[in-house]
């Protein structure tokens, strides 16, 4: 199995040091990025299975700019590291097209697991439902080519978003715990982190609904799940 690539974008040398030791450990290829500009250039010339990116950057582009200008032309599954745990920040970093988000100071251990994790959900990706494609009004999810559609638009999810629309989509009409859904997504280390559920589905309701406030697609059960409405 080919080793997966991993690129570090941070401009603190003690930190980089530190994480690109223990993936190489793990058996990770990896690379580094002292700034935006230059990470940028390295994702559209390298095939990278992972980009860890810091959000504070010097030069012109911070880690949020960097993740949407990379959003325009790849799907490179992104862990985002902040030295802020601010409910907006986090979903500003995932607005921008970030996979997850790890807050500063954080353990080896627990980036390992992270890095497993998007990893996994990347993999999964791949997977196709046994019926092939979902249409409800606007909406068309192509299951077997990994692709969304609203009024005939394709629409750009990351990794993740699509693992979970995927899953809701696939299981239409059905009401899908939120720890299910977490388990199947994230795994079973993730299974009350309601918030990044809460998280994501509100940012495929921006790229999916006509009116995220009043969503027709993605229903929210009070206190128990999600349902994906079915198919018209």
């Amino acid at each position: 199995m080919k080793r997966k690539t991993i690129l570090i974008v941070d401009d603190e040398p003690r930190l980089v040091r530190l994480v690109k030791v223990n993936l190489l450990a793990s058996g990770y290829g990896v690379e580094a990025a002292a700034d935006g500009k230059t990470a940028i250039e390295m994702v559209e010339a390298s095939n990278y299975d992972l980009l860890i990116l810091d959000i504070m950057l010097p030069g012109p582009f911070n880690g949020f700019e960097v993740c949407k200008r990379i959003r325009e032309f790849s799907n490179i599954p992104v862990i985002m590291l902040t030295g802020r745990a601010r409910e907006q920040d986090r979903i500003r970093g995932f607005d921008a097209g970030a996979d997850d988000y790890l807050t500063k100071p954080f353990s080896v251990e627990e980036l390992l697991c992270r890095v497993k994790a998007v990893l996994r959900r990347t993999c999964q990706s791949g997977d196709f439902s046994s019926c092939p494609v979902y249409k409800s009004g606007d909406l068309v999810i192509n299951f077997a080519q990994r692709r969304v559609f609203v009024r005939g638009e394709e629409v750009r999810l990351t990794a993740t978003e699509y693992q979970v629309l995927y899953y809701l989509g696939s299981n239409a009409g059905k009401v899908i715990a939120h720890e299910d859904l977490l388990t199947w997504v994230w795994g079973q280390e993730y299974r009350n982190e309601l918030h990044y559920l809460r998280n994501y589905i509100s940012s495929l309701r921006k790229k999916i609904e006509d009116d995220p406030n009043k969503p027709k697609y993605i229903l929210s059960k009070h206190g128990i799940g999600y349902q994906m409405e079915t198919e018209k």
